[in-house]
């Protein structure tokens, strides 16, 4: 039954005058005349709330809501009745009933009551949503988490090249998870069995890098006491992962050219070649083929690394992502500790929304721990002055559709054709709906 209101009452009369009270305030409302027809509507997903008359006759409110508490007990009941007594409240309170109203009283009361009440109802069944998402999800979507269209289009990527075991250059800001794009390539390959090696380019100092790649023998340089086994000759029949490769020396890249080429290493301070096995998995923060113009990066090694590409949208890219990333990173931390994981409220969904992280993947992380912990996360403060409550659904879901249509025009540097077809929407379409409602920021 999609209503945001399941009235109940065996007075015609008075079921009448308290759903145009209802209808009056911009809530669609289905009655019935009683609890026994009410109970055949009732599911776990039913979208509204329940008010309900006490006394009826074959079945009276306080059983109705001991019926209802078994099929879903956090489906919000509202009993009203003119015959009520402290201790009648006390028990309907305690049995599950989200309020109790005793006749006569005044609409706005009723009002107020079912709007928070239906609230609450929205967020929990967006929240059991989020958990039967994560729940139902297959291995791969366990692991690179997302329901928007670009990461339902990078999870059949990965599963492809996987399967393909070519070399694969990986683009993503900072925090987007770019190791993880490289494990789950590894993972479901057929180098699986074999060694995954990541090396971050940014963190080796260049006078040992070619050690750390290559290795080296005893006595090859000061300090070699002995020999050494490099990280591509560790890799053998696996993979290497070159993370930040933007920052390699470009004295190392012609080495590394090499290697890539022949799939051979020689260990510093010898002559002797050894044949490598291994595919070659890089990441990088910006973009290769511009750094080869400006002479950053050699044009040979980044024509040899890009045999494939991956490219991770940030997070202000995929937003509608950011509820579920963030119910996971919560279930993630109440499995670890043992603890239950907190409910999101509306307040805190909104924010959520509205942030435009720049930490990407791992500042949700970390934001999602910190409310798991009991802090605030201190998202979207630049709102929260703001009382989003009293504004209507359409108009907070105005102002998120101007946020995505904002990014995606970013995405494309302005060029407002390439956004709305990204998007799925004409450029009318996309004018009309960054017209209204008023810019918010």
């Amino acid at each position: 039954m999609d209503c945001d209101v399941l009235l109940i009452d065996d007075e015609a009369e008075i079921r009448a005058s308290i759903r145009e009270s209802l209808e009056l305030a911009g809530l669609r409302v289905a009655d019935v005349g009683s609890a026994q027809l009410a109970l055949e509507s009732v599911t776990r997903d039913l979208p509204g709330v329940i008010v309900s008359d006490v006394r009826m006759p074959d079945m009276d409110g306080m059983e109705f809501l001991r019926k209802v508490t078994a099929i879903d007990q956090d489906l919000p009941i509202v009993l009203i009745t003119g015959h009520g007594h402290v201790r009648m409240a006390v028990k309907a309170i305690r049995d599950g009933a989200y309020d109790f109203l005793e006749k006569p009283f005044r609409p706005e009361t009723l009002i107020t009551v079912v709007t928070r009440a239906l609230e609450k109802r929205r967020l929990t069944l967006d929240n059991r949503k989020l958990r039967d998402q994560l729940s139902s999800a297959t291995d791969l979507e366990r692991v690179i988490i997302g329901a928007s269209p670009s990461m339902v289009a990078l999870r059949e990527k990965i599963k492809r090249y996987a399967q393909a075991d070519v070399d694969v250059l990986i683009y993503g800001e900072s925090g987007t998870g770019k190791e993880l794009m490289a494990r789950c390539l590894h993972d479901l390959g057929p180098r699986s069995n074999g060694n995954f090696v990541p090396i971050n380019c940014a963190a080796i100092p260049g006078s040992l890098s070619a050690s750390e790649f290559f290795g080296h023998a005893q006595g090859a340089f000061t300090g070699a006491a002995s020999q050494r086994m490099g990280k591509f000759e560790y890799a053998d029949k696996g993979v290497v992962f070159l993370d930040e490769i933007e920052s390699m020396p470009l004295e190392l890249q012609a080495e590394l050219l090499r290697v890539l080429q022949e799939r051979r290493v020689v260990r510093l301070g010898t002559n002797k070649e050894k044949d490598i096995d291994i595919r070659v998995y890089s990441a990088s923060k910006t973009s290769l083929s511009k750094a080869a113009d400006a002479g950053q990066f050699r044009a040979d090694l980044y024509f040899r690394l890009d045999v494939v590409s991956l490219h991770i949208p940030p997070l202000r890219e995929r937003i509608e992502d950011v509820p579920l990333l963030f119910q996971h990173f919560l279930n993630q931390h109440a499995k670890e500790t043992g603890e239950e994981a907190p409910p999101l409220s509306s307040a805190l969904y909104d924010r959520l929304l509205s942030y435009h992280w720049p930490g990407n993947v791992r500042e949700l992380q970390n934001n999602a721990r910190r409310y798991a912990l009991g802090f605030d996360p201190g998202v979207g403060e630049e709102n929260s002055g703001q009382d989003e409550s009293n504004e209507s659904l359409s108009h907070r879901v105005a102002i998120y559709e101007k946020r995505i249509i904002r990014n995606a025009i970013e995405r494309f540097d302005g060029n407002v054709s390439r956004a709305a077809k990204h998007l799925g929407i004409s450029r009318r379409t996309l004018y009309n709906k960054l017209g209204s409602p008023k810019d918010d920021n």
